[in-house]
C-alpha cells in the first residue's frame, strides 16, 4: 500500500468564488486549492486526498470533510497550524483526526444538513450575495412554509435531479424539511428579515435541494400549488426533471453527522 496513514480533517470554507470541489480543467476549485495548500505545507505532493461529497459553483460548506493519504504520521496540533496559514482566507481548518487506513470517507454514513438561505421584498446589500438570495417582489412565505413540509418522508425525487448515472436511486428519505425565520447567518449587511430552507437526510440527488428550493420558490410567487409539490413527489410522476433551479450561492451544506 502505497500511504500507510489516514487522516481525516474537518473543513469550513466559502465557496463563492470557486467552481465547486470537484478538479476541473480550466476551472479555479476547492479541492485543487486543497491540495496546493498542503503541497506547501508538506513541501511535497506525495499524498492523496478525497472529499465527503462534491458541491456546486458557488455552494459554502459550514461543515465538510475530507480524508487524507499519507506515508508520514503528522503532529496534528503543527500540522493544523500550518495548514490554516497556507490556506486562502476562504477557508478554515477545523479539526484533524487520525482514521483508520482503510476508512473510506465517500461510503462512510452519514446524514447531511443542507441550508438555503433567501430573502424577499427589497434588494439586498451587495456584500449579501454570497450567502443569501434576494428577491424584490414578495413571496407567500406561509404557503412556503406548508410546501417545505411536503418534502418530508420517503419520496420519488425523479423530478428533482438532472443527468442522473445509470443507476441512480431516485426513492429517497428526507428526515426533516422546514422553512424559518433565520436566526443562524447573520450580519449588519444582511436584511433585517430572512429565512432559511433547512433540510436532513442520508443522500441527495444531483441538485436536488436547488430544484426544491425553486420549486418553493415558484410556489410562494403563486406560480405553483401544493398540489403540484404532492404530485410531483408520487412513483408515478412523469420523471422529467424541473427546468426552474435555485441559485447556488444560497445554498449551505450547514453541518454533517459522521458514522466513524
Amino acid at each position: 500500500m502505497k500511504y500507510s496513514k489516514s487522516y481525516l480533517i474537518h473543513l469550513q470554507f466559502l465557496g463563492f468564488r470557486f467552481s465547486g470541489w470537484q478538479k476541473q480543467t480550466n476551472a479555479k476549485t476547492l479541492h485543487e486549492m486543497v491540495d496546493k495548500s498542503l503541497s506547501f505545507v508538506f513541501e511535497h505532493a506525495d499524498f492523496k486526498t478525497l472529499g465527503i461529497g462534491r458541491t456546486d459553483a458557488k455552494v459554502s460548506a459550514n461543515s465538510f470533510y475530507m480524508q487524507l493519504f499519507i506515508k508520514e504520521v503528522l503532529d496534528e496540533s503543527n500540522f493544523l497550524g500550518s495548514f490554516n496559514s497556507n490556506l486562502p482566507g476562504d477557508f478554515k481548518a477545523m479539526s484533524i483526526k487520525e482514521v483508520a487506513i482503510k476508512f473510506n470517507i465517500i461510503q462512510a454514513s452519514k446524514i447531511k444538513e443542507y441550508h438555503y438561505y433567501f430573502s424577499f421584498g427589497a434588494k439586498n446589500h451587495p456584500f449579501s450575495a454570497p450567502f443569501i438570495i434576494g428577491f424584490l417582489e414578495n413571496l407567500d412565505i406561509e404557503q412556503m412554509v406548508k410546501g417545505a413540509k411536503l418534502f418530508e418522508g420517503e419520496h420519488y425525487f425523479h423530478k428533482y435531479c438532472t443527468k442522473p448515472s445509470e443507476g441512480t436511486i431516485f426513492k429517497r428519505t428526507i428526515d426533516s424539511c422546514e422553512i424559518v425565520e433565520n436566526t443562524i447567518l447573520t450580519a449588519n449587511f444582511f436584511p433585517e428579515k430572512s429565512y432559511v430552507l433547512k433540510v436532513r437526510g442520508k443522500g441527495f440527488l444531483r441538485y436536488q435541494i436547488r430544484f426544491m428550493m425553486a420549486t418553493l420558490f415558484e410556489l410562494g410567487k403563486g406560480n405553483l400549488d401544493l398540489q403540484f409539490i404532492e404530485t410531483s413527489l408520487k412513483e408515478d410522476n412523469d420523471r422529467k426533471f424541473l427546468r426552474n433551479i435555485a441559485p447556488s450561492s444560497g445554498l449551505q451544506l450547514y453541518d454533517i453527522e459522521l458514522q466513524l
